[in-house]
């Protein structure tokens, strides 16, 4: 995500760092570096002139040329003033009094479907009781993968599709009622902000459920086109929020950073991935902190706080104390992880990682291979490795669609992690996972 965005900024922050004093032309060619960088990315014009007046009238203030690090104070007035332009804080959904409604509006092709069964999904999982209304009658396709989400997640979907988009959203909202959903999320047709027909038959869809939510759904991956079409529906219907698509596969970040400011709606969700788990809550301070190289240590947290029982983990922590953790503890904290994502956007989110992962070729296949590897052992061999001689690690290889040498150099590695765990521990013991995570239950 922003790959090549992140190390140019990187680049100028090093250069910072390397100064004891700042001068003005110092300023001037560090700001004229992030100007470049930004407009390379695709960040709106009128943006980038805003955010660097912003950042060049702080940074030669009297207070950063008597700093005892200027250009560290630079650093941190360029992470603020990026805060600043991504929305300074996260904007959660309307608590109105339910049926919440949320309308989902957008280009055709832009995420908007797949968008509103993950914001269904998301919305379940805290408790509440969703429904999905499928009006988006002019493709007959949207509505039957509508339909298939719902199913995935256990949702149930309403439609009709002989029906008009404003009947159809009528009767949707008093069947939520009928059935106690207290979340109604209603998918409309794509459709070009430019296009007056469809414009209207939105604005009716709008007055017949009168929304809470009215969000739009963008591709991030089409940059700044992304914020002309925010802009026109911006300007034409109304929006109080929008969803950032495909972020995972933006390589450039022009629409996450223009957006805000030029609509004037927060980004709400940023879809980071294809499953249906794969929306989050957009943080603008932690996007600024990833987009600087800085990580996101928070987010990380949050997921492996999802992903890992915390009575497993803790065992686990246990048995790594006494030397005791086997490849079968091994497979199930491997499995956690790997429900947290790509092993190098989990690594991203650690500060300063990114320099070190641009020397790394991480390849989540060579994890799949281990993975494979374990799962083809008996549960005896999966607690106790040494009794896998050679038949076992040809059985195994063949299994796993590996070679012996692959099984042979899993073993060896996992009896040396084994043994240093047992050397860490000393007598002394490791410490408690909650200590190492300051006691999690405490931020409940």
């Amino acid at each position: 995500m922003f790959d090549a965005l992140t190390q140019r900024f990187e680049t100028v922050f090093a250069g910072l760092r390397g100064k004891g004093k700042l001068s003005e032309k110092d300023i001037d060619q560090a700001i004229r570096e992030v100007r470049l960088a930004l407009l390379e990315a695709d960040v709106n014009v009128s943006v980038v002139k805003s955010f660097l007046a912003r950042v060049k009238d702080r940074a030669l203030s009297e207070d950063v040329s008597k700093s005892i690090s200027p250009g560290q104070q630079v650093i941190k007035i360029v992470h603020e003033e990026l805060v600043e332009t991504l929305g300074s804080e996260a904007s959660p959904l309307s608590r109105s009094a339910p049926p919440l409604t949320i309308l989902m509006v957008g280009l055709q092709g832009s995420g908007k479907t797949t968008s509103a069964a993950k914001l269904a999904s998301r919305v379940q999982s805290e408790g509440k009781r969703p429904m999905l209304v499928a009006a988006d009658l002019q493709r007959p396709a949207a509505i039957d993968q509508l339909e298939t989400l719902g199913r995935t997640i256990e949702v149930p979907v309403y439609t009709d599709r002989k029906g008009k988009p404003p009947k159809l959203a009528k009767s949707a909202m008093k069947e939520a009622e009928k059935t106690g959903r207290d979340v109604v999320i209603v998918d409309t047709a794509g459709r070009l902000q430019i296009d007056d027909e469809l414009m209207k038959e939105l604005a009716a869809v709008r007055k017949a459920v009168d929304p809470d939510e009215i969000l739009l759904v963008v591709d991030a991956m089409t940059g700044q086109d992304a914020v002309n079409v925010a802009q026109g529906f911006q300007d034409q219907i109304g929006i109080t929020g929008i969803v950032l698509s495909k972020l995972d596969g933006d390589a450039r970040g022009g629409a996450a950073i223009s957006v805000r400011e030029v609509t004037g709606a927060p980004v709400k969700f940023a879809g980071i991935g294809e499953g249906i788990g794969d929306l989050e809550p957009f943080h603008p301070e932690r996007m600024a902190s990833r987009i600087l190289g800085m990580g996101d240590v928070l987010t990380l947290i949050e997921k492996a706080e999802t992903a890992f029982d915390e009575d497993q983990a803790e065992k686990a922590a246990q048995k790594l104390q006494k030397g005791e953790f086997t490849l079968e503890d091994f497979l199930a904290q491997f499995e956690a992880m790997k429900s947290m994502g790509p092993l190098s956007d989990i690594l991203a989110m650690l500060p300063g990682s990114g320099s070190l992962l641009r020397e790394v070729e991480i390849d989540d296949r060579d994890l799949k291979r281990v993975e494979a590897i374990i799962q083809s052992m008996t549960p005896a061999e999966r607690r106790n490795p040494k009794i896998i001689g050679g038949s076992r690690k040809r059985r195994i290889a063949s299994g796993s669609g590996t070679s012996p040498q692959d099984v042979n150099r899993l073993l060896k590695q996992f009896a040396e992690t084994q043994k240093m765990m047992k050397t860490l521990a000393g007598g002394k013991g490791l410490p408690s996972l909650q200590g190492l995570m300051g006691g999690r239950s405490s931020r409940r």
